[in-house]
């Protein structure tokens, strides 16, 4: 027969036995993994918006319009729905086109235009129409130069900008016609450098 301090032991040891079990239960339930990370909230939203964005010197960086604008609170970023926007290049020349949708930073440094991106540069005096048809175009400016403490750096050098693409991306100027799949573009320099599968046709005195 089994005594009453026998029975004493059984019993703490069954709760010790169901504590450490609770215990495991509760730290699998908790695994990170397992839990849900939606979409971070936006901070504001704008429809039908007109945006000039400026550089912490207050300098034109870019404009855009579009049906809707988010800005998300968690690092100051911009998603635009069906943006329509003007960039000005380091020789004042202007730049317009439309995507599908764009992220920009919080500094208005890079421009992520997706989906199906056209672009064209604005004739003038000095230089043709130049049109651009891709997609999912990334834009980056150079950040403004700054001293050792951390403070922008007066009269430096002006800033450039690029175009860059992995997808299919065709080029018309004046006389050619140009077919690649990427594209680099340094809109300071002037230069394009077509990553493969390049095809050109050129058309003297022709025009698309």
């Amino acid at each position: 027969m089994i005594d009453r301090r026998t029975w004493l032991v059984i019993v703490v040891l069954a709760l010790v036995a169901f504590a450490a079990w609770m215990e495991l239960w509760l730290m699998r339930a908790r695994n990170p993994n397992d839990e849900f990370v939606g979409p971070p909230r936006s901070d504001y939203t704008m429809n039908n918006f007109t945006l000039d964005a400026l550089d912490s010197e207050g300098a034109h960086s870019f404009t855009v319009t579009g049906p809707r604008m988010a800005r998300r609170g968690d690092d100051g970023s911009i998603y635009v729905t069906l943006p329509d926007y003007e960039i000005i290049d380091n020789s004042s020349n202007t730049w317009k086109g439309t995507a599908e949708s764009a992220w920009v930073d919080k500094d208005g440094n890079i421009m992520k235009l997706e989906g199906k991106v056209l672009m064209h540069r604005v004739p003038n005096e000095k230089v043709d129409r130049v049109d651009l048809d891709t997609s999912d175009l990334t834009i980056t400016t150079d950040p403004k130069l700054k001293d050792a403490q951390g403070h922008p750096i007066a009269n430096a050098p002006h800033r450039d900008k690029r175009m860059e693409t992995a997808a299919p991306a065709v080029i018309y100027e004046t006389n050619n016609t140009t077919r690649s799949v990427g594209m680099k573009a340094d809109l300071d320099l002037k230069t394009i450098e077509f990553l493969s599968d390049v095809h050109m046709i050129s058309q003297p005195g022709s025009r698309r």
